[in-house]
């Protein structure tokens, strides 16, 4: 499903270690099998749709799931029109529609996949599914947490909870799923060309709810996302945008299973076993087994900036300076294995720091530098 742009990619293997449990996790998938990875999703909201597709990798193999390209990718509807999803040229495996293509709530929509040469010229359709409407987010907010305290009780460490709060008036939204994105700047510690970047992740957690038991269909302080101090996420402004997606109880019960796998063998880009049921199935072999979902919702969208104070956030630049020579000595490999993070050479004779990390001397090895197009929407 979800993820990237905005989407969960199912990054799915077929193999996992357990690292420190006693026994290895072996799928109920059989070591000569290459499975047909499917991640789809279409909303209502243009640039919000996209097809991957992949093989896993058999039992044993030395890499995940690989890209899947060269397919014919189409959707269609129940009018009988026709949707050609393009395989990206940037994105192998990856299929997107036109930039105006939107779907409509109260329609259903049915995927079908035609593979090459390279998969037999085999023929994939789900099941049609009918797009539900979601209702508006309320709110996200986050609050404070305090993560350590010294001998005498005050916080020497903090971080935040994300939450959000959603209503249906019309009581007819039951599962919801979300998904999100984090993007937060910052800054490399030296006068240096790129200093100053941003870095934008999406979410690898499965966040759910079943609401059909709640007799006014409202979700109060629903956790999102818990944000540390292990990271410098929140040293200086920090960005949050959820997806609120309205799904069908079936794919609720997909997502549902996943999820308890998760729980026991690792994280979402781990395993989907061949025992959850996909919705997507072979013409020409009906017993072959798919993984992954095709998923159809309208989506509502709520972005929420933290500019605050944490203390005890992690200091990645620490260990930066390495060397330092005189002001006028040029280093060997200067650009290439060694940086000059902090020039001192004027007036000379002066000095200079060197760094052998280019991460200490270039942002955009972490993130980039075109800021983006929102930022100024959070402003201090």
């Amino acid at each position: 499903m979800l993820l990237k742009p905005g989407h969960l990619v199912l990054l799915l293997t077929l193999f996992i270690l357990v690292n420190g449990c006693i026994a290895q996790f072996i799928p109920e998938v059989g070591e000569d099998q290459n499975l047909l990875v499917v991640d789809g999703i279409i909303t209502d909201q243009p640039g919000q749709n996209s097809i991957k597709l992949s093989v896993s990798t058999p039992l044993g193999g030395k890499s995940g799931a690989k890209p899947l390209s060269a397919c014919i990718v189409t959707v269609s509807d129940d009018f009988g029109n026709s949707f050609k999803f393009g395989e990206a040229v940037s994105e192998a495996g990856t299929y997107y529609p036109d930039a105006s293509f939107c779907a409509s709530v109260g329609h259903s929509y049915t995927l079908n996949i035609h593979t090459g040469e390279s998969r037999q010229k085999l023929s994939y359709q789900s099941l049609p599914i009918t797009m539900k409407s979601v209702p508006p987010i309320d709110s996200v907010y986050w609050e404070k947490q305090v993560l350590s305290v010294d001998s005498q009780g005050w916080p020497t460490s903090e971080g935040c909870q994300i939450y959000l709060n959603t209503h249906d008036p019309t009581n007819s939204c039951k599962f919801y799923r979300w998904e999100f994105t984090e993007t937060w700047d910052f800054y490399i510690p030296y006068y240096v060309p790129n200093n100053h970047c941003w870095i934008t992740e999406n979410s690898d957690k499965i966040i759910i709810k079943n609401a059909s038991s709640f007799s006014d269909d409202r979700i109060v302080r629903q956790p999102l996302n818990i944000v540390s101090n292990a990271t410098d996420r929140l040293k200086e402004k920090y960005s949050l945008l959820v997806k609120q997606y309205s799904v069908s109880e079936e794919e609720y019960s997909y997502w549902e299973k996943l999820q308890n796998v998760i729980q026991h063998v690792g994280s979402l880009y781990d395993l989907t076993p061949a025992s959850i049921p996909s919705n997507i199935s072979c013409i020409e072999n009906p017993g072959e087994k798919v993984l992954g979902y095709f998923s159809v919702s309208a989506v509502q969208t709520k972005r929420i900036f933290i500019n605050d104070y944490f203390r005890g956030i992690i200091n990645l630049y620490s260990d930066c300076e390495h060397k330092a020579i005189g002001g006028n000595e040029v280093p060997p490999n200067l650009g290439v294995l060694v940086w000059i993070i902090i020039d001192r050479s004027d007036p000379p004779p002066g000095y200079k720091i060197l760094t052998f990390l280019k991460g200490c001397y270039d942002c955009t090895v972490r993130g980039t530098n075109t800021e983006p197009s929102f930022w100024n929407e959070g402003k201090k």
